[in-house]
C-alpha cells in the first residue's frame, strides 16, 4: 500500500501514491510507552501545538492562513494502541495539480514542520495563557466521559479488570494528573517527544513519492533516536473477577462483561478470532444481537469488541437493571453455543463478508488508508487489504469453535441508577 523511506534512525516516511483523492493527506505520529502521567501531559501538549505556532502566533491567525490555503484542514490528536501512546499532527490540503498555481502542498508541509519545531513560545516556553486554557480543555473532556455512561462503564470495566495496565489508561490521561501538570511538565513532554519518540509520517494522495521523501528530509531535521517502544505485556496484572455493581444517577443500566483470551494481535490465530468476535457480537447478525436483543428483548443494544492487543473481548449492553442477571445468562449461553460448535454456514459467510466490507469501506478515505496501514503494517509477513481478506476465507466453523474455547469470562460489571430512597443522599 505505502512506499517506505527511512529519513533517519527511528523516523520513517510512508507514501501512498493514489489518484483516488483530490486532496493530499498527511499524518505525523509520535509514539512512546504509555503511562498515565505521560498521556496527561501529551494530551495538553497536542492541544497547544494545534492552537498556533511561531509563524502564526494566534489561533485566529492560523485559522485565517488555513482558509487562505483553499481551506486546508489541520488538527492534532492523541491515541493509544496496546502499550503505546500516540500524538498525531494531521493535515489535508488540495492537490496542487488541481490548481493554476503550485505551493499548497509545500506550504502544508512547512506548517507541519512549524508545528513540531517552531511552536508558539515566549522566552523558550509555551505561553502560560495557552497552557492554562488547553489544560482546562483536556480536563473538561475527561469530565465529559462521566456523562456518557456507556463510555464510562467500558472504562470502568477495564479499570477493574486490569488496574494500572495500559488497558485502563485513557489516551487523554486522567483528571488528577492533568490537574497537577505544570508548564515545565508539558515542556519536558514536548522535548522528549521530538527527540526520543518513534516517528511515523504518512502521506496519501496523487503525489510523487520520491519528491515527498526529499521534501520531508528538507523540512524535518529529526535527529536519530533509538525508540524505547513498550513491548506488549503477555502476563498482565489481574484485577477484579466475578461481579461488580455500582450506582450513579441514571435510568438505563449498563451491563459490561470482560473476557480474556490467549489469542493476541499478530498471532497465527488472530484472523480467526476476528471472525469469532464478529459471530459472537460484532455485527447485527451476531448471536448477541439476535438473541439478547431481538429474541429475548433483554437489552436495548448488545455487542462485543475484540481488544486484540490486550487479549480481551468485552461485551457492552444497555439493559433494564432488573433484567441484568438474565441478560448476562443469555450472553453466556451464546458463548457456550459457540464452544459447542453451533456456528452455521450462514453466520460464518455473513461475518466474512461484513469484515471484508468493513475493511474496504475504511479504505475509501485517505485517513482510513493511513489508519488501517498504521494499525496492521507490523504484522508478520506484512499487510495488504486483499491479502488480509484472504486470511479470513479458509476459516471454518471448527476454527471458530476452537477460538471460542480460548475465551474465559473474568468480570461482570453493572452500572445502574440509584434507588429512589437513596436519591436524597446522592
Amino acid at each position: 500500500m505505502f512506499t517506505e523511506y527511512q529519513l533517519t534512525e527511528g523516523v520513517r516516511l510512508y507514501v501512498r501514491q493514489t489518484t483516488q483523492f483530490k486532496t493530499v493527506t498527511f499524518s505525523l505520529r509520535f509514539r512512546r510507552a504509555l503511562t498515565a502521567e505521560d498521556a496527561s501531559a501529551r494530551a495538553v501538549l497536542a492541544n497547544i501545538l494545534e492552537d498556533s505556532n511561531e509563524n502564526h502566533p494566534s489561533r485566529a491567525a492560523l485559522r485565517s492562513a488555513l482558509e487562505n490555503m483553499y481551506g486546508t484542514l489541520f488538527y492534532t490528536d492523541v491515541g493509544k494502541r496496546g502499550a503505546n501512546h500516540y500524538v498525531s499532527v494531521n493535515a489535508e490540503c488540495v492537490n496542487d495539480r488541481l490548481l493554476d498555481e503550485d505551493g499548497v502542498i509545500a506550504w502544508t508541509v512547512r506548517l507541519l514542520a512549524d508545528t513540531v519545531f517552531k511552536p508558539n513560545m515566549k522566552a523558550g516556553k509555551f505561553k502560560e495563557q495557552i497552557f492554562e486554557r488547553e489544560k482546562q480543555t483536556v480536563t473538561e473532556r475527561l469530565r465529559s466521559i462521566y456523562d456518557d455512561k456507556g463510555r464510562y462503564a467500558q472504562h470502568r470495566l477495564l479499570e477493574l479488570m486490569r488496574p494500572g495496565g495500559p488497558e485502563s489508561i485513557r489516551a487523554t490521561g486522567d483528571e488528577e494528573n492533568v490537574g497537577s501538570l505544570t508548564l515545565d511538565d508539558v515542556m519536558d513532554a514536548y522535548r522528549r517527544m521530538i527527540s526520543e519518540d518513534e516517528v511515523d509520517i504518512y502521506v496519501a494522495g496523487d503525489v510523487d513519492p520520491e519528491a515527498m521523501a526529499e521534501m520531508f528530509k528538507t523540512a524535518f531535521g529529526f535527529e536519530s533516536r533509538t525508540p524505547a517502544v513498550a513491548a506488549q505485556n503477555t502476563e498482565p496484572e489481574k484485577g477484579k473477577t466475578g461481579t461488580v455493581s455500582e450506582r450513579q444517577a441514571m435510568k438505563q443500566g449498563k451491563l459490561h462483561i470482560g473476557f480474556r483470551t490467549s489469542v493476541l494481535f499478530g498471532s497465527e490465530d488472530f484472523p480467526k478470532m476476528q471472525l469469532a468476535n464478529g459471530i459472537f457480537g460484532g455485527f447485527p447478525h451476531s448471536k448477541l444481537f439476535l438473541n439478547v436483543r431481538e429474541k429475548e428483548s433483554l437489552a436495548y443494544y448488545a455487542a462485543s469488541s475484540y481488544l486484540s492487543r490486550y487479549g480481551l473481548i468485552t461485551v457492552s449492553s444497555g439493559v433494564d437493571p432488573a433484567e441484568a442477571e438474565k441478560a448476562a445468562a443469555v450472553i453466556d449461553e451464546q458463548l457456550e453455543a459457540m464452544k459447542a460448535g453451533e456456528i452455521s454456514d450462514l453466520e460464518l459467510d455473513q461475518t466474512k463478508a461484513m469484515l471484508a466490507n468493513q475493511l474496504r469501506e475504511a479504505l475509501d478515505s485517505a485517513r482510513g488508508q493511513i489508519e488501517i496501514f498504521d494499525q496492521y503494517k507490523d504484522l508478520p509477513g506484512g499487510f495488504t487489504p486483499e491479502g488480509w481478506i484472504a486470511k479470513w476465507e479458509p476459516v471454518t466453523a471448527e476454527d471458530i469453535r476452537e477460538m471460542a474455547g480460548t475465551i474465559e469470562k473474568e468480570l461482570v460489571y453493572l452500572l445502574s441508577g440509584k434507588e429512589e430512597s437513596a436519591d436524597a443522599d446522592a
